[in-house]
This record gives structure tokens, C-alpha cells and sequence, in this order.
């Protein structure tokens, strides 16, 4: 496992901490054991989860402003572990309604040694943490109107709203609300097909 990660981690072409491979395979290890108890996500082949789990989240650490990131509903932890694995200097919170999927969350953190992933059960729209964020970040979650609606207001001055998406989500950004303006980018990850990933970067006006 160690080494199909370490293949596919240079296809991506960034760089990586020291021991991140042996980090995503515990963590890819442990989802599927996870995954044969509690459905926690819907790709249970290991080679789709490198792809669609992992290669899938670190496509948008480029796009990472700051160092205070949210993840909201984050599922299994993604893409907000494979991130915090990556990036240890930044501060990931990590919320979902699931509680077995928060568990897992913290489950990984614990296993991993990731002081910097903090998991909280909770909506995304009741979540009150007292403080903003540099980047918020969600994947698959919502349109873009009702992201924004839910979470908008977690994004700090100066800071980005990353909304990870499948095709050109044409029909979301002629509905978004004028405060905010749009900047659409195709995400390149090996192993899916050309114009099927884009993160839509949303900042205030």
C-alpha cells in the first residue's frame, strides 16, 4: 500500500513530509476496516480511495489561504486529513452531524499524533467556534448558494471560501449571491478523467 501511495503522490507533483505515505495508507487502512463495521463512505476499493480519497483532497492544498482552515461537513475526514497530515503547521477543524464519522475523525487524529486536527460533531449551520477562518473548505457538501448560506459567514477577512466540485458547476454560479465573487480552477488529479474535479474559490466583495 505504502508504495502504490508513494506512486501516486509524485504523480500529483508536490511535496510531502516526511513519512505522509505511511500516514495515508494507516489512514486508508484503518477507513476500510472502519468501513466493514460502519458505512462511513462509499468507495471501498483501496486503489479508488488513493484516488478518490486522497489524491482528490491534496488537489485543492494549493488553493489553502492562511492557517486557520475549516472543513465542513467533512465526512470521513475528507479532505481535511490528508491536508492536516500535509500541512502541520496550519490548524484544520474538521465538523460534521454524523457522529461516527466525527469518531473515525478522531479516531485517525489520535492514531496519527495530528495535534492539529480538531473534529467536532456538530451542523455546519449551528456551529458557533467564536472565532473565523483563513480558508473554509467543503467538498460534495452543497450548492454554492446554500454553502454559502450555511458557512459563508465563517470565512474571515481577507480569507477564501474553497468549494470542491465534480463538472463545471454552471448552473450554482448563476445563482450565487453578488457579495461574493467566483474564481472557477479545473483540478488536475491523476487517475480521474480531464474536467470531471474544479474548486470553485470564492472570496468577499
Amino acid at each position: 500500500m505504502i508504495e502504490t501511495i508513494e506512486a501516486a503522490l509524485a504523480e500529483l507533483g508536490q511535496t510531502y513530509p516526511q513519512h505522509a505515505a505511511e500516514s495515508f495508507a494507516t489512514l486508508l487502512e484503518e477507513l476500510a476496516r472502519w468501513n466493514e463495521r460502519v458505512n462511513l463512505t462509499a468507495i471501498r476499493d483501496r486503489q479508488e480511495m488513493i484516488t478518490g480519497h486522497l489524491l482528490d483532497s491534496l488537489s485543492a492544498r494549493p488553493l489553502l489561504n492562511g492557517t486557520r482552515i475549516l472543513d465542513v461537513g467533512t465526512g470521513a475526514g475528507f479532505p481535511g486529513l490528508p491536508l492536516a497530515i500535509v500541512e502541520p503547521r496550519c490548524l484544520f477543524t474538521l465538523v460534521d452531524s454524523n457522529n461516527k464519522k466525527i469518531r473515525f475523525v478522531e479516531h485517525i487524529a489520535g492514531l496519527l499524533g495530528l495535534s492539529n486536527v480538531t473534529a467536532t460533531k456538530v451542523r455546519t449551520e449551528d456551529f458557533a467556534p467564536g472565532n473565523r477562518f483563513d480558508t473554509v473548505i467543503a467538498r460534495a457538501v452543497a450548492a454554492l448558494p446554500r454553502l454559502l448560506e450555511i458557512a459563508g459567514h465563517h470565512v474571515g477577512e481577507g480569507g477564501v471560501f474553497v468549494a470542491l466540485k465534480g463538472r463545471y458547476p454552471e448552473e450554482e454560479l448563476q445563482l450565487m449571491p453578488d457579495t461574493w465573487h467566483s474564481n472557477v480552477t479545473e483540478l488536475k488529479v491523476p487517475g480521474l478523467d480531464a474536467g470531471s474535479r474544479h474548486a470553485v474559490v470564492l472570496t468577499r466583495l
